[in-house]
């Protein structure tokens, strides 16, 4: 479905995000994006839906290929009529709009006939959303809030979801509710690549993992393998002490520790 190989970005045409880039999001499945804060994974998504402009980047090496077409110099607009959405990072929601105006603002692409269809559609899925429908959007909860930007996503009807940590700032049982949601849309028909730091939830739902650090693939592999992994185990669940602040240096210390046992 989307392939990614050895993509380089550059900000401001001097400041290098991506190093060589590699990952793949197969047909029909669901691919995790893993990695700290700053280690590329938004500039990753932006490279992919055409938005590095505004933001001034630029992909200087590598390619994109969509259903293999390359998405590289192709603008946000026709990315989208191909297939391809995504649900940014804080929700980014139209505050001051009723919820269903934010849904239509995702429906640009679509006939008048296609959109009654599907916003009929999500408010079965969603009855939460049709109750609230004329209710302004910025007074929702958090989780009604991301339901509602992944909702405007799907208004488009994308073969391919992209979901820039959508666990951010939820309270534990809403970011159950999220997984739930990711594994229904999942099991309509729509790939998804998923960027998170709740590495525990994204692996539980994903087929295969990439973790980015630095700019830098670092490991990638099923996603159940990457699960038993001890080395990521240790660096996700938050035990790499000592000074071990990112996955090459917990590696590292696991390594020399079975060395000098």
């Amino acid at each position: 479905m989307l392939e990614i190989a050895n993509l380089e970005v550059v900000y401001h045409s001097v400041v290098l995000v991506l190093k060589g880039v590699s990952l793949t999001v197969p047909d029909g499945g669901i691919a995790a994006l893993l990695g700290p804060n700053g280690a590329g994974k938004t500039t990753t998504l932006r490279a992919i839906t055409g938005l590095l402009d505004l933001h001034e980047g630029k992909v200087t090496k590598g390619s994109i290929t969509f259903e293999g077409e390359s998405l590289v110099g192709r603008g946000p607009d026709e990315i989208v009529r191909r297939g391809v959405a995504q649900v940014l990072e804080g929700r980014r929601i139209l505050a001051d709009l009723s919820v269903e105006e934010n849904l239509l603002a995702g429906a640009w692409t679509a006939s008048r006939a296609e959109t009654r269809r599907q916003l009929q559609r999500l408010y079965e899925r969603f009855p939460v959303l049709g109750e609230r429908r004329r209710q302004q959007a910025g007074y929702l909860s958090g989780g009604e809030q991301q339901m509602v930007a992944v909702s405007r996503a799907l208004m488009a009807r994308p073969k391919l979801l992209l979901l820039d940590e959508p666990s951010l700032g939820l309270a534990p049982r809403v970011v159950a509710q999220v997984a739930d949601l990711i594994r229904e849309i999942h099991a309509d028909g729509v790939d998804i690549l998923l960027v998170e730091q709740n590495a525990a939830m994204a692996l539980e739902l994903a087929d295969h993992g990439t973790i980015l650090e630095t700019g830098k693939v670092v490991h990638e592999g099923p996603a159940e393998a990457l699960q038993q992994d001890e080395d990521i185990r240790e660096f996700y669940l938050g035990l790499g002490a000592e000074g071990r602040r990112d996955y090459r240096s917990v590696k590292h210390y696991r390594r020399r520790k079975r060395w000098l046992s």
